[in-house]
């Protein structure tokens, strides 16, 4: 595979190996190969392009049959979607003339004396990265290597990033490493969970509102969007959007301007925006869930972040980061401590390594113990990446009851991390009464006994 420039990332985009078919159709090139400008190539990515005579098209051709503004191009997971711009002399296709069509990739249109051809180019790489940290992110595994290569590549620019990744694998420490490497460095870093602001309140708090635009308005409010202007607006759990939000957030996003509400006033933001997500957004598209569209304009840097139970091999290095940041030394990072870390199938993934590491250290009865002194508690015994272990000196009773607890604990973490640890969103998912769910949170040590 050829090796990203820099600019590639504006132009076509680009995606961590690891999304496979997730990162979808990236970008395609059209390639003039007949007419006046025969050789001429401009990449079709995010945004559409204009074919025409006019200057300001994105591909201007001097073809006298051609009009000011004669087509329209639009990527689309089946093809590429042509929209004839009411030409004097017509957009063919295949022999015959097209007003609008979805064509598939390797087909030719013609407008005027003109030929293009709809070429699907190869996915671009990069090598990993040398890396073994990058901002807040921690590891040395090939995974992660290459997330910092991508990430290298794409903080400097201002394309948007989607990260997607499990609950607990870091896309807010991605988000912020991105902020912290680009030039925006010095302006704010906001931050607006979707899936923690009500539908009818999400305009107010992505765009603003002026006093009095609706009951309990009792002051003017700067919408994340102008909190963010110069800096990176991170926008957490995307894929909760409800259509019409998805259609609000990508007009701001293509017009960077912004409409408080009960204002007739429209605010120019130059905002660059990141979003993280748990979802499949690749998946969602193709339920028509998630607008196509935005999907296009979010991803042009389009990331999966490993789940950690994919690289036990950071397992070392995240706990050496864990002692760093409260000042005091490991000692030797190895033994059966580690084993077990490494063995463990991380539900919440680092997110719950640190958790598991702070209770060891307050519960081993020192101010500040090395690992091997450290108490681990794993709930349910160690889960092998290569696949659970069953313990046969068990009776099948007692076997199957170690089972379920490992079940019902993986679920419980990863659900309550999913919702931000708010037991009634996440007792409301499960279908399980509140104080229930809370009881069984306890259970499994994932809260405190004290409190829910």
């Amino acid at each position: 595979m050829e090796l990203a420039p820099r600019n590639t990332v504006l132009e076509t985009g680009i995606a961590t190996g690891n999304l496979g078919n997730r990162a979808g159709v990236r970008s395609c090139l059209c390639r003039v190969i007949s007419g006046p400008n025969v050789g001429v190539e401009v990449a079709l990515g995010a945004r559409p392009l204009v074919i025409g005579a006019e200057a300001g098209c994105d591909v201007v051709l001097a073809d006298p049959k051609v009009s000011r503004r004669h087509v329209e191009l639009q990527l689309r997971p089946a093809g590429v979607f042509v929209h004839d711009l009411e030409s004097r002399n017509g957009t063919f296709a295949q022999g015959a003339q097209v007003t609008t069509a979805i064509l598939p990739f390797g087909t030719a249109i013609k407008v005027g004396d003109t030929s293009i051809r709809i070429v699907e180019p190869s996915r671009p790489s990069v090598p990993p990265s040398q890396r073994e940290r990058f901002g807040g992110l921690v590891g040395r595994s090939a995974a992660m290597r290459e997330v910092y290569s991508v990430l290298d590549l794409a903080s400097p620019t201002n394309a948007t990033v989607l990260l997607e990744g499990e609950s607990g694998t870091g896309k807010e420490l991605a988000a912020r490493a991105i902020h912290d490497h680009s030039p925006r460095a010095n302006a704010p870093f906001v931050v607006l969970d979707c899936s923690a602001v009500k539908e009818e309140l999400f305009e107010s708090h992505a765009f603003g509102h002026v006093r009095g635009a609706f009951t309990g308005a009792v002051a003017d409010r700067r919408g994340a969007f102008v909190q963010a202007d110069g800096g990176t607006l991170f926008l957490d759990e995307i894929g909760e959007l409800s259509p019409t939000l998805q259609a609000k957030l990508l007009r701001a996003l293509e017009a960077q301007t912004v409409q408080p509400l009960g204002s007739e006033k429209v605010i120019k933001v130059n905002t660059r925006v990141v979003t993280a997500t748990h979802r499949n957004l690749t998946q969602m598209v193709d339920d028509q869930t998630f607008r196509f569209d935005l999907y296009h304009r979010l991803s042009v840097v389009h990331l999966l972040m490993p789940p950690l139970r994919e690289r036990p091999d950071d397992v070392a290095d995240l706990v050496r980061a864990f002692f760093e940041g409260r000042g005091t030394d490991p000692g030797e990072i190895g033994g059966e401590n580690l084993e077990r870390l490494k063995g463990y199938a991380w539900a919440g993934n680092v997110r719950e390594l640190r958790n598991v590491l702070e209770r060891a250290t307050v519960f081993s009865g020192r101010a500040s113990p090395t690992f091997a002194e450290l108490k681990i508690q794993l709930q349910g015994g160690a889960l092998k990446t290569g696949g659970e272990e069953v313990d046969t000196a068990l009776s099948f009773k007692e076997a199957k009851e170690a089972w379920v607890a490992v079940f019902e604990r993986r679920y419980l973490a990863d659900v309550f991390e999913r919702f931000k640890r708010n037991i009634t969103h996440a007792a409301r998912h499960s279908d399980i009464n509140r104080r229930h769910f809370a009881k069984l949170l306890r259970k499994y040590g994932i809260i405190a006994d004290d409190g829910d």
